[in-house]
Parts: structure tokens; sequence; C-alpha cells
């Protein structure tokens, strides 16, 4: 729990003032009890009505001063909460941002909305819980038995018997309840995979008709879910009636010890009374003590599934030679010597032994079909996924020795899927460069050939919806494509970035893109987007299958040849 610590740090201050107001408060209802003796055996008995009187001012006092010290106690816990929620949820994005795609991969999108929603949430009502009660409950069932103890010995003897017993199951419910709760945490990632996949996909769920088969792998999702909670409420339900059991049975031992000692002239009536409200005070702060138990675990749980987040490394801005590995320049934008590559947990390899290089200025195109490792390939370059084995070089210096700011800002990446953001026009592009001018972001969508959606908007300021819900497939594509160029990269990689162009505006972007002056990689399924590049890479299984020109490929390379024919080239 060292990140809450060190999130909670902050508020000290507050973490501090809320138990004392809250001790306060807990010593105002301490001699609440005592008060009431007094008035019982001084005035009642007596009939002294001014004793009686000035007792009920002074409960009235007590009872002023306890609400607001709960108040002022109310007040610091909750900005601590909150503070220290909004702290934690900032340093687990920011976490999150510094993560490697290997780790952002094996963590999943839904436990990360579910960390950064629900988990976050736990340990704020955790954090309240407990500066107001988790130390609160203690001092007063502690502070009720020293008082029973000043009011009489043998009596309070029964406190000794009841607050280690209470104790005990407290603790075991604790113990028992904290790992099923962090089950009930991993169920709701399942619950909010489902949702968020039926949202994206809600288009394709209702075009194949599959809305009753997603109901019903939601309602088992849910199920479980449901399951797991109440697998944790059983247990945690069984502490507030074995709380009130013991109490009840020592109520009774009280009344008996205590009417015995009154018979004897040992104990007063309103000693009773009063050992009778400590016993009543003990019970009512367990069962608040039980209940915040309850909301502790779930707050204990929910922190560790952050805690292994935060404690995960961040990508380094570099790794440094090792083993003696010296720094090999080349003249080449990139070259790839004998590298494999395979994913956590991912058993074969996804690239194995690639061996090219590419000169600067040159056009490569990365062919083969579904699986064959061509978006793995290309995210070596920015050093996205690291190599196993062999050597990525970037600039003739290997990706590993070059911080990964300085590297990246070298590449500009176009993904598979395209994802443009809220806002307009201008706010997406200017993502590739903060500081490009209207003129900048013009010729970039001219190269982009994305005028017409320039001009179907409205201008740079044209408001895009969220995911670019308002724009078509093609679009979405080449203002992607012009946000990179905006970049003006020394690398640019287009990652089957036009599949949804036509192939005359296909064809439009290729040969713009020929006028830039960078290296540019384009992959491709088609061999239309990729035959007029430098050099063209043929993969198969992870392997090169073939590699040279259009024309060389059609003589040496069978795949290339078969892929050609069936999209109906030179060789249908």
């Amino acid at each position: 729990m060292k990140n809450l610590w060190q999130a909670l740090k902050t508020y000290k201050k507050e973490a501090v003032l809320s138990p004392l107001f809250k001790l306060f408060e807990a010593c105002m209802e301490l001699l609440v009890p005592l008060v009431i003796s007094h008035i019982v055996d001084n005035g009642i008995a007596s009939g002294d009505k001014m004793y009686i009187v000035h007792g009920v001012l002074l409960l009235v006092a007590f009872g002023a001063a306890g609400l607001c010290f709960a108040l002022i106690a109310q007040y610091f816990a909750a900005k601590a909460a909150v503070g220290t929620s909004a702290e934690m949820r900032s340093r687990l994005f920011k976490k999150l941002q510094s993560l490697s795609y290997e780790d952002i991969d094996g963590i999943g999108t839904s436990r990360m909305i579910t960390l950064m929603t629900s988990d976050i949430t736990q340990v704020q009502a955790g954090v309240n819980h407990t500066l107001r009660l988790l130390l609160r409950s203690p001092i007063i069932v502690v502070g009720a038995a020293v008082m029973a103890f000043f009011v009489d010995l043998y009596a309070a003897l029964v406190f000794l018997i009841l607050i280690p017993l209470l104790t005990i199951v407290i603790v075991a419910v604790m113990y028992a309840t904290t790992p099923l709760y962090r089950k009930v945490q991993e169920k709701l990632d399942g619950v909010n995979l489902s949702v968020r996949e039926n949202l994206q996909g809600v288009r394709v769920i209702r075009a194949f008709c599959r809305e009753e088969k997603e109901l019903a792998a939601f309602d088992g999702r849910n199920a479980d879910l449901c399951a797991a909670q109440k697998r944790a409420g059983r247990i945690s339900a069984i502490t507030n009636p074995l709380t009130f059991c013991f109490v009840n049975l020592a109520v009774i031992l009280l009344v008996f010890v205590g009417g015995l000692r009154v018979s004897v002239g040992a104990l007063e009536q309103g000693d009773v009374i009063a050992l009778y409200f400590y016993i009543t005070i003990i019970l009512t702060e367990l069962v608040k003590l039980a209940n915040c138990i309850y909301i502790v675990s779930k707050a204990v749980s929910a922190d560790r599934r952050i805690e292994k987040v935060l404690d995960l490394p961040a990508e380094p801005d570099f790794y440094p030679a090792e083993n003696g590995e010296e720094e090999i320049h080349d003249e080449n934008a990139v070259s790839f010597d004998h590298v494999t590559f395979t994913y956590r947990d991912g058993g074969a390899p996804s690239l194995s032994d690639i061996d090219f290089k590419v000169k600067r200025g040159e056009t490569v195109g990365i062919l083969g079909g579904t699986g064959a490792g061509k978006s793995t390939l290309v995210n070596l370059i920015p050093r996205f996924y690291r190599a196993g084995t062999g050597t990525v070089r970037v600039n003739g210096v290997n990706a590993d020795f070059i911080p990964k700011e300085k590297l990246r800002s070298l590449v500009a990446v176009v993904p598979q899927k395209t994802l443009i953001f809220q806002g307009t026009i201008r706010s997406n592009l200017l993502w590739g460069n903060g500081e490009a001018t209207e003129e900048d972001l013009l010729r970039a969508l001219k190269i982009a050939q994305a005028e017409d959606v320039l001009a179907a908007k409205g201008g740079l300021d044209g408001e895009i919806a969220q995911e670019g819900k308002n724009l078509s497939g093609g679009q979405r594509q080449r203002l992607a494509i012009a946000r990179a160029l905006v970049r003006n990269p020394q690398i640019l990689i287009l990652d089957d970035s036009s599949s949804a162009l036509d192939y005359a505006t296909d064809a439009r972007l290729r040969a713009a893109l020929k006028t830039l002056d960078c290296t540019t990689f384009i992959v491709s399924q088609r061999t239309a987007s990729v035959r007029h590049a430098d050099q063209i890479v043929v993969l198969e299984e992870g392997r090169i299958a073939g590699r040279g020109t259009h024309a060389e490929l059609l003589k040496n390379c069978n795949l290339y040849r078969e892929i050609d024919a069936s999209q109906g080239g030179e060789e249908a």
C-alpha cells in the first residue's frame, strides 16, 4: 500500500485532524452515561430538580459539541479521501501512459477502465471510512470498557470477555473476505469488457443478429459477478448477527451481575444504567466497525490490484548496451539484422530471422496474409515492441540505444485501427505537431487526399464526433495520414491505412507520398498498393518469403505471384 500512503501524505493535516476530532467526539459520547448515572442517583433519587436540569443542560452541551466535532471530522476525512483518490487516479493514468505495449496488452482495456473507476472509488470509500470510523470505533470500544472499570470493577469484567471475542470475529471476517472481494473486482473486469465490446461493436452485432447471444453472454458474466458478490456477502453478513449475539449475551450477564451487586449495596442503580449504556455504545460501534471492515476489505482488494499496475516498471527511455555490445553504424534509414520477436505468452515467434535494409528516401512495401507479422514488423521500428534477438537500427544506430522520445520523433505511424479524437479537424492534426501553421495543415491534407473532407466539414474548425463517428472509414484514414504528415517525419509508417480508400484515391495518395523526402513503409494486403515501391518484403508466417521489386517478385516469389493473381494482377 506504499502508493496509497504516498498519495495520502499530501493530506497529512487532514488525515491527522479527522481522527483527532473523532476522538473529541468519542470523549463527549463516553461522558454521557456518567452524567445520566449521576442524574439518576443524585437527582432523581433525591428529587433535586435543579440537579436534573443542570445534568440535562450538560447532556445538551455534550451533544452539541459532539455534533460539531463530528462535522469537522467528516469534512477533513472527505477532503483527504477525495484528494487521495484523485492523486491515485492521476498516478495510475500516468503509469498507464508510461507502460510498454506489452504491459498494456497484458493488462487489457477493460481492466484499465475498472481500475480507473470502480477500484479507485473503492479506495476512496476505504480511506474515508478508515479516517472516520476505523480509528474512532476501537477508541470508543476501549474507552467504554475503561469507563466501565471506573464505574464498577467486577461488573466490568464482562467487557473483558466480550471485546476479545468480537475482535476475533471481525478480524476473521476481514481475513476471509479480502481475497473474495479481489475476485469480485476481477469479475467486474469481465462485465466491463462485455459492455465495452458491445458498445464498440453495436453495428456488427445488429448486422449479424447477435443481440440474443450477446445478451446471454452478458447475463453469464453478470451472473458470475453476482455469485462472487454473494459469496463475499454471505461471510460479511454473519458479522452483525454474531456481534449482536455476543453483545446481547453480555447484556444478560451484565444485568445479572449488576443486579447482584445492587442487592448487596455494592453498586447503585445509576451505575447499572451507565454500564448498560456503555455496553450499548460498544454494540453500536462494533456494528459500525463491522460495516467499516466490509468497506475497507473491498478497498484493500482494490488497492492491491492498483498496486500491481503501479509497481510495473515504466518503459525504459533506452536500453544500454549489454555484454560489451558496440554501437555499429551504417548509412541506412532502417535495417533489420536477423531479428526474431515473440509476444509475451505468445508461444511461437511472430517474426523469425528478419534481415533486410532500407535506404533513406526509399518506399518499402510490406505484403503478406493475415497474421503474417506485417504490423509486428513495423512496430519494432519505433520500439513499440523490443526485438527479442537481432538488431533493429534506425539511421544506423541500434534502436535500443536511442532515447524513446528522440526515436519516436523521427517516426510517424498511421496504425491499422484508425482513431480520430473528438474535437475539430485542426485539433486532430495538431497532434502531429502542436506548432504547425495553417499552411502546414492544409499541405498535409492535400497530400493525404483529404481536401474533400475539409470542404465537407466546413474547414479546419469543423467538428469531429467521438472516435470520428461522423466520418466515413476512408475519411478517418485520410485524416490520420494527414496527422502523421504534419509531423514531417523522417520515417513514415502506413500500417494498412488505405484499406478503406478506392483504387483511384489510393493511387493519387501513393503518387503524392512519392514527393515526400522521407522513408516510407506501406503495409498492405493489396499488391496494387505496393507494386511501385522501391522494394517489397513478402512475409509468410513471420518469415521473409521474398524480397525485391514488383517485377522481380513476379519472377522469383510464388507467394507474391499467387497474391497478385488472386487480386486480378498481371498474372491473373
